[in-house]
């Protein structure tokens, strides 16, 4: 069996790492923030973070076009790069509507740079063991899920300044782009991770397309794996930014966000190592609905059970059933896509849980501005048992017509 942890799938692990490391310190926290530095309302919160989300859509579309159709490398160094330097943004951002400006502008490089280091995780992996690897790879995010919303808020309690917690994503999001630098991209026996002819030799002839099409930007076969991420999203969207203020003024939990993300986290990482062994065999499919009931009863007792045991028994039961469902999403849509279109298929599942989180932070603001914070988790129980109906109903079969991988299932 060929090796899954070479030299190169480290490397990007680690700078994914980095990455969403940067990005979940400073999450739980900005709500925070911007309530008590610039004054913001509920609905105003809800606003300016969900710019960020925005952009970051905007961009996963093109970004996988470019990724596809550029060099790799020089793509992923430029969004890396890009993605490092807006953290010096936020320090220099004096007023609420500079902030914002920075904050909806970075969205940018963060979608393309998720887009850019998944696919070339994908191409430094070994064919045979690119179902399973993919997997592992968001052990990447769910370790900074898990590290840096309590670092964060330990930082923040130690220091009571919030420059203190821009700096260090700065800093280390400027490791991530050192370390992603030093990944080598060329094959030995092909000569480019691009020509992966094992793929070819399971998928058949991929055929070429010679004219910029919609398909080079979304990938429209995957149209309904796409719509089934978004409900997720938005269940996602809503929690991770307003579990905070909600543990705080509704639930008088304060400073358990923290450790909320970390228990979240390790039911990520659990269903990571024990969801490996069907991902390997390809059930691909069994993953996801098994993945999505467990999220669904998470979310749920979140805000049916409203105390201690409803708030961390959901963090767990979120992560374990995130863990499950959002690696068999990701090897669905690249198997109904051809290899020449990876980047294309990543960023069609990421654009559809931008989409939903976008649409949670801000529909997830107005409802609590006009409702109350249990209406809006309501909405989110709601939301998220769509999108389970709409799985066991219409999206299994959707992509077992659509499967070019006799493999998975």
């Amino acid at each position: 069996m060929e090796r899954l942890w070479n030299r190169n799938y480290c490397k990007v692990m680690v700078a994914n790492f980095s990455l969403f490391f940067a990005f979940y310190v400073l999450t739980p926290l900005l709500p925070l923030y911007l309530s008590e530095h610039f004054g913001a309302t509920k609905d105003v919160i809800g606003l300016v973070l969900s710019g960020y989300t925005v952009t970051a859509l905007l961009f996963r579309p093109f970004s996988g076009y470019v990724v596809d159709s550029f060099s790799r490398k020089k793509v992923l160094m430029l969004c890396f790069g890009t993605f490092s330097i807006f953290f010096a943004g936020y320090l220099a951002a004096s007023t609420l509507l500079l902030f914002m400006v920075v904050r909806t502008l970075h969205g940018g490089p963060f979608g393309a740079l998720t887009v850019a280091n998944s696919t070339v995780a994908i191409d430094v992996l070994p064919s045979s063991r690119r179902t399973e690897g993919i997997g592992y790879y968001g052990l990447s995010n769910n370790l900074a899920m898990a590290i840096a919303p309590t670092i964060g808020i330990f930082l923040y309690k130690l220091t009571n300044s919030f420059e203190a917690l821009f700096w260090l994503a700065l800093i280390v999001a400027c490791l991530g782009w050192l370390v992603d630098s030093t990944v080598d991209l060329r094959d030995k026996n092909h000569g480019d991770w691009h020509n992966d002819s094992s793929v070819a030799e399971i998928r058949g002839p991929v055929p070429v397309i010679r004219k910029i099409s919609w398909d080079r930007f979304f990938l429209v076969k995957g149209w309904l794996l796409g719509l089934n991420m978004v409900a997720f999203g938005f269940s996602f969207g809503v929690l991770s930014n307003y579990l905070a203020i909600y543990g705080k003024e509704v639930l008088g939990i304060t400073g358990g966000t923290g450790t909320y993300f970390m228990l979240c986290s390790v039911g990520l990482i659990l269903s990571r190592i024990q969801g490996g062994r069907a991902l390997r065999k390809g059930r691909l499919t069994h993953n996801a609905g098994e993945g999505m009931v467990i999220s669904f009863i998470g979310y749920t007792l979140f805000i049916a059970a409203p105390g201690w045991l409803g708030y961390y028994g959901s963090a767990l039961l979120i992560g374990l059933g995130n863990g499950h469902m959002w690696p068999a999403f990701q090897n669905m849509t690249i198997n109904v896509a051809h290899n020449n279109q990876r980047g294309t298929a990543n960023s069609t599942i990421l654009i559809s849980w931008d989409i939903g989180m976008g649409l949670g932070i801000l529909v997830g603001g107005v409802v609590s501005e006009l409702l109350g914070y249990a209406a809006a988790f309501w909405t989110v129980v709601l939301v998220n048992g769509a999108g389970v109906l709409c799985f066991f109903l219409a999206t299994k079969m959707f992509f077992l017509r659509r499967n070019l991988n006799a493999s998975v299932h």
